[in-house]
């Protein structure tokens, strides 16, 4: 045997003995375990007997070895590449669990419910809003048609005052202490929403845009048993910022959603929204971002009666945007629609 040979066996038994090491020690799961031990006594067996190589060489028609040797290393690697990134998701996905069961805790830990009352949860991502929070929830409505009003203010990882701002106007925070983008935060307010008892959940922004003066149009026709999922539109309504290719990429994505989702809608980018709670419990939401496609393809899914009604889109009341620059916007938002659509 060469030294290249030799190299390559002793690797080889190397990894495999390590994965046996790391799961008695409980740090790997049978599968990794399966999969590093087949790898690693798999580089053995090719150290000791190269002739294997011949076989991917003749199976694939290749005129030289190292050319089937290539394949196969390249072909393992890609396999690899997709085991981390699948491992990557998870992990981001207990990651995210676990920050959003922390903000639950903290807000439920403060919430003091009133046995029997009818009750508007009011979900409001907040990141880096210091600015605009304030006047936000200032202007809250006390309660709606005879459902007190809960603001739930979800306040992503931000690194400025946001989450001082709210408690200094007397509301409970549900603190992200990393930002997970606006899907979770939302995620974490609708389950804090229906873990109190929520009979009607609403969704809206924190810089301002949505005037507090439209919420009764998006509850009205749920109280009133004629829809479930109520959205505001921009487009039936005021919006300031008409025109341009935002303009357009809205228009376009929405005809998107209609086709998939079989809906018929004006503005699917509107986070100014009424849910009816046990609809919004059917939901199955695992977009971290892009939430907008996803949760009107879900209602929509679910059967639930989607009506839109006019509202007001104004300019930020402060600070800057916080939706991604350049086309990491509308391609994040075309793969939620297809993703969402190919469940």
């Amino acid at each position: 045997m060469s030294l290249l040979n030799i190299i390559g066996l002793i690797a080889g038994v190397g990894v495999a003995l390590y994965a046996i090491n790391k799961y008695r020690l409980g740090k790997y799961s049978r599968f990794d375990l399966i999969l590093a031990v087949t790898l690693g006594l798999g580089v053995a067996l090719f150290a000791v007997f190269p002739d294997l190589t011949d076989i991917p060489t003749r199976l694939l028609g290749l005129a030289r070895r190292w050319f089937g040797t290539l394949f196969l290393s390249n072909l393992i690697m890609f396999l690899l590449i997709l085991y981390v990134l699948n491992q990557a998701n998870r992990a981001n996905r207990e990651v995210g669990r676990l920050v959003r069961a922390l903000a639950a805790k903290e807000y439920h830990d403060s919430f003091v419910p009133v046995a029997g009352e009818k009750s508007i949860f009011v979900v409001i991502p907040a990141y880096n809003e210091e600015d605009a929070i304030g006047g936000v929830l200032r202007t809250m409505p006390k309660d709606l048609y005879g459902y007190v009003v809960h603001p739930v203010v979800v306040v992503d990882g931000a690194t400025d005052n946001t989450a001082e701002v709210v408690r200094r106007e007397n509301y409970l925070v549900a603190p992200h202490i990393v930002n997970r983008g606006q899907g979770d935060a939302l995620r974490t307010g609708f389950e804090i929403s229906l873990g109190q008892g929520a009979d009607i959940v609403m969704t809206m922004d924190a810089d301002g845009q949505h005037r507090v003066e439209d919420m009764p149009k998006l509850v009205k026709p749920i109280i009133d048993n004629q829809a479930d999922y109520v959205m505001g539109s921009r487009f039936k309504g005021e919006y300031e910022d008409r025109g341009g290719a935002r303009h357009l990429g809205i228009l376009g994505f929405t005809w998107l959603i209609n086709l998939l989702g079989k809906v018929d809608i004006t503005d699917c980018t509107n986070g100014f929204r009424a849910i009816r709670a046990d609809g919004l419990s059917q939901f199955e939401l695992r977009e971290d971002r892009f939430n907008a496609p996803e949760l009107i393809m879900e209602a929509a899914r679910h059967k639930l009666r989607i009506q839109e009604v006019p509202v007001t889109i104004a300019s930020r009341a402060a600070g800057e945007s916080k939706k991604p620059r350049n086309f990491r916007y509308p391609l994040g938002f075309f793969r939620t629609i297809i993703e969402v659509w190919l469940r």
